[in-house]
């Protein structure tokens, strides 16, 4: 639950100022995509959730190496 609203947050953030920057390219869109789907929790956001999840200990474990 942590990582969902600490995400949602991140990603939250991160679309309103590309946004106002008037940067929201493809990049822009992948970050508004993914903080639609943790936002309304639709059915592909389960997938999802766990896939970046197991991108976050991934990179956990790079980072103790």
């Amino acid at each position: 639950m942590l990582v969902n609203v600490s995400l949602v947050v991140v990603f939250g953030v991160a679309a309103v100022f590309m946004v106002r920057s008037r940067a929201l390219g493809i990049g822009g869109g992948l970050i508004a995509a993914l903080f639609g789907f943790y936002l309304a929790r639709t059915g592909a956001a389960a997938p999802i959730g766990h896939a970046v999840v197991a991108v976050i200990h991934y990179l956990n474990q790079l980072a103790h190496n």
